[in-house]
């Protein structure tokens, strides 16, 4: 009777971490809806938010959702980006301030489930320009943006010193051989993003950590599921 009760009591705890573990790297990574869900209920920061769906004005451009990436394939079903609420949050500010001097965000990735790091960490030759597996991304977490800026008149991005997810060492936000009008929309990008609560990555001058991110766990649910 005594063991039948003890494993009674150690079943959630087996169900739990089959939940969040199910990854080569034995991490917690939340990859069931209802578990996401339950954490967002306790406390309404968990939730991922549509980016689109809360500020309508800011551009996209999903590239992952097309062929048009460095894996030369397409990663996501749906053209969409999450991020977790007061990521979204800052980023409604950031628009704003950026709006005022004839800017806007376009935002390139944003929540990536974990799947995804894998098959990118796999296939990708340079492993400084995709995150580790065995860490997880900040992606992952729903704390990390890649973006850029566009010319409200126009609608097109700003110069920058390369393209997305480019693995060039101009990548860098410190690259300084560049001509003087790139250097200044880099420098407004990282300065706005940074005065909301935002940390430009050493070797990606559009992809931006959320500060608060070590908050949130990492996360395997597809677009299609939220």
């Amino acid at each position: 009777m005594k063991k039948y009760l003890c494993l009674l009591l150690l079943t959630p705890l087996f169900t739990w971490a089959q939940k969040t573990t199910g990854n080569p790297y034995g991490l917690q990574v939340i990859n069931f809806y209802e578990d996401y869900r339950s954490s967002y209920i306790d406390d309404p920061n968990n939730q991922l938010i549509e980016i689109k769906k809360a500020i309508p004005n800011i551009a996209l451009d999903i590239r992952y959702a097309t062929r048009n990436n460095f894996m030369n394939q397409v990663m996501y079903k749906e053209a969409r980006a999450f991020a977790r609420r007061p990521v979204v949050a800052q980023l409604k500010r950031v628009q704003s301030a950026l709006n005022k001097k004839g800017y806007g965000l376009k935002i390139f990735d944003g929540y990536r489930p974990y799947t995804i790091t894998l098959a990118f960490y796999k296939k990708a030759k340079n492993k400084n320009f995709v995150a580790n597996p065995k860490k997880g991304s900040k992606h992952n977490r729903g704390c990390a943006i890649d973006l850029t800026l566009i010319d409200l008149k126009t609608g097109k991005e700003v110069q920058m010193p390369t393209p997305y997810d480019s693995f060039a060492r101009e990548a860098s936000p410190s690259y300084s051989n560049l001509p003087p009008a790139v250097i200044k929309n880099r420098a407004l990008l990282i300065t706005t993003m940074q005065s909301h609560g935002f940390r430009v990555l050493s070797n990606e001058w559009w992809h931006f950590d959320f500060i608060g991110w070590k908050k949130y766990p990492l996360m395997d649910i597809p677009f299609e599921k939220l």
